[in-house]
């Protein structure tokens, strides 16, 4: 692998790395305002963590319920709260539904989903129209210190069904109070003024204490639909915590890829040739120049340069010198090169030596 892409990869984990670092650190001091719509963990705008907060200093003994309504035994002396909840199970919907025949208060914000048919008989048709302000339409209980409230303008009841408007304006309501059985359902067309951002204006603050009801009624927030969850093991791993956890191993396992060796060593970019056959013989003749007995240890050469010439010119082995070297000067060996190997007695030319054997080893593989 090249050292760019080595550079790259490091640098890919150390980001990984360091969104891990921040992540622990968020969970430890708090870290900035956050979480899913309308649950009542989230502290950002949106969230209804001050709502949580609200109903504790009223009084009320909070629950944050991580399963769906189904798995708890609901008392009908509590208030259940399900806001936004993006599906609710049909079991879930029939286990609400007993709950409020049985005397149990559910303040829900279901946007007309299609769960709410299955607790109410003929609920209200929700509708995006806006509306930002709302006062009291209705004589009922739970609005008698509440003069005006304020929304967002995500919706709007535009039919209240088999309930009771209860809040609004003249054209549509954002409240609908519907009797089931011995209990109550507080149905809203839009939760914002639970949230966070609304809690504090105008009169949403006392909305929300009086439709939780006295505060002895226990207030249950079922956070299983914001997607918090019970679990063991690693399934109790925040799901955010669990794709930087994989992130980081899977940064771990490319950068230990890119630092060891795969499939044997790294491939050369060109093909290594063995070295010229002429610096051999060159370094040869070097070495045989240090020599103290040149003469003798120049022999065998200037022999296998004498016998390859005779063997191509079809001369006998002890043919004369004379002959010898004109064959040698035919076959393309310079004046000095055959001096030096037919020369028996020193000073001795090395490097013409080994030079007429190269030259000499160069014709016989043409041949």
């Amino acid at each position: 692998m090249t050292r760019g892409w080595r550079i790259a990869l490091g640098v890919l984990a150390g980001i990984v790395g360091l969104n891990v670092a921040l992540a622990a650190l968020r969970a430890v001091t708090g870290g900035s305002p956050g979480g899913p719509t309308s649950s009542s963990y989230a502290t950002a705008g949106e969230g209804a963590a001050a709502f949580a907060s609200l109903l504790e200093r009223a009084g009320h003994d909070v629950v944050r319920e991580r399963v769906t309504p189904q798995h708890v035994a609901l008392d009908p002396r509590d208030t259940v709260v399900v806001l936004d909840a993006p599906d609710v199970l049909p079991a879930d919907a029939d286990a609400l539904r007993q709950f409020l025949v049985l005397g149990g208060r559910l303040l829900a914000a279901p946007d007309g989903a299609a769960w709410l048919r299955r607790v109410v008989a003929t609920p209200p048709v929700w509708s995006s129209r806006s509306v930002r302000r709302a006062v009291a339409i209705a004589p009922v209980a739970e609005l008698r210190d509440v003069r005006r409230i304020e929304l967002a303008g995500d919706g709007a009841w535009v039919s209240a069904g088999g309930a009771i408007a209860a809040l609004g304006n003249a054209e549509a309501s954002v409240l609908a109070v519907a009797p089931v059985g011995s209990g109550r359902a507080l149905l809203l067309a839009d939760s914002s003024p639970f949230q966070n951002g609304y809690l504090d204006r105008a009169d949403n603050a006392r909305l929300a204490t009086a439709l939780a009801g006295a505060p002895s009624r226990r207030v249950l927030f079922f956070e299983s639909y914001h997607g918090y969850g019970r679990g063991t093991g690693l399934g109790a791993i925040p799901p955010q915590w669990r794709v930087a956890i994989l992130l980081a191993c899977l940064a771990g396992l490319v950068f230990m890829l890119a630092r060891i060796r795969r499939l044997g060593p790294p491939e050369l970019a060109s093909r290594p040739f063995a070295p010229a056959r002429r610096e051999y013989i060159d370094a040869l003749a070097a070495t045989l120049a240090r020599t103290r007995d040149r003469g003798a240890a120049l022999a065998p050469v200037r022999r296998e340069i004498r016998d390859r010439i005779t063997r191509r010119a079809g001369q006998r082995p002890d043919a004369p010198d004379a002959d010898v070297g004109a064959a040698a000067a035919r076959f393309g060996l310079a004046k000095d090169e055959v001096d030096a190997f037919l020369r028996s007695e020193p000073p001795f030319d090395e490097l013409a030596i080994g030079r007429a054997l190269a030259r000499t080893a160069t014709e016989r593989r043409q041949l």
